[in-house]
């Protein structure tokens, strides 16, 4: 096996996670819809699940945002990949541009000027983490510019609990109304230094909807946030209704005593992903979210 087997399924990945919501995402669009009361914004969700079953049949981006490319990568210590993967993904996004076709959302931050592969200084953007064996995950997270736009970093209180933390994620989505499109999934990055709660909030946006912490209390955080906010009346779109929210997802890590910072990053209903697993041989495998 060669570097261009990876390059290619990199490449299919990013079609995927562009034109294919994931399984799991649909589904809960899906129940939003058959409990929302509000005939407006049942309106709005019944337009986006149209868009996604046309997405999924044309093969053609879910949004014309197809958003920074994230890119969460999961490294093999003993993996004989380790030194060409950074150039197999800014090729595999550069043919991706072309090919599925991908907006150019990468600008410079001091000129404007885009790059139009979707590649020029620190991009792709990719976070790492050496972990045990010889195959690598890789995770693909497309981030679109109007939800991240509405992503926060918030320093609370040193003695805040459970309640003061959902308070500041519900304020904040209360003052975002429609503008990171909802229904929205919230991940939220509890403690560690501060660029590492927004890291977490990020990463927290990979899990499956559904799926709840293994710690308890991390869990039952979860749970309550994702009942406030879709008691904010927000709703599809901020037209209103019930589906402010399609689910909350925490990760969290110890923190200094003297600092309490909380991230919050918000996806819209469009929450894309797609995952490559890269193999000791050097074959590689998409695998379907």
């Amino acid at each position: 096996m060669t570097r261009q087997s990876i390059e290619a399924a990199l490449a299919n990945a990013l079609r995927q996670a562009v034109t294919h919501l994931p399984t799991d995402v649909s589904r809960a669009l899906e129940r939003a819809r058959a409990e929302e009361t509000s005939s407006l914004a049942a309106g709005q969700l019944d337009i986006l699940l149209e868009n996604v079953a046309t997405a999924r049949r044309a093969g053609v981006p879910l949004c014309q945002d197809t958003g920074l490319l994230l890119f969460y990568v999961d490294a093999g210590a003993r993996s004989p990949w380790l030194g060409t993967l950074r150039s197999c993904i800014g090729s595999a996004v550069a043919q991706a541009t072309t090919d599925v076709p991908l907006r150019p959302n990468t600008v410079d931050p001091l000129t404007g000027v885009s790059a139009v592969d979707n590649l020029g200084r620190g991009m792709p953007w990719i976070r790492w983490d050496l972990v045990d064996g010889d195959d690598v995950v890789i995770s693909i997270l497309p981030k679109g510019g109007g939800s991240d736009a509405a992503s926060r970093l918030v320093i609370l209180p040193c003695d805040a609990g459970p309640a003061l933390i959902a308070g500041a994620v519900i304020d904040h989505v209360a003052a975002c109304e429609g503008k990171a499109c909802p229904p929205m999934v919230i991940g939220l990055g509890i403690g560690g230094p501060a660029e590492g709660a927004l890291s977490l909030a990020a990463r927290a946006l990979l899990r499956d909807l559904g799926s709840r912490h293994p710690d308890p209390n991390t869990a039952a955080l979860e749970d309550e946030i994702l009942d406030l906010a879709n008691r904010t009346g927000v709703g599809a779109a901020g037209l209103g209704g019930a589906a402010t929210c399609l689910d909350v997802h925490v990760e969290a890590a110890c923190r200094h005593p003297a600092c309490f910072p909380l991230g919050i990053v918000i996806s819209c209903w469009a929450e894309r992903r797609a995952r490559v697993v890269v193999h000791a041989d050097g074959s590689a495998e998409v695998v379907a979210p």
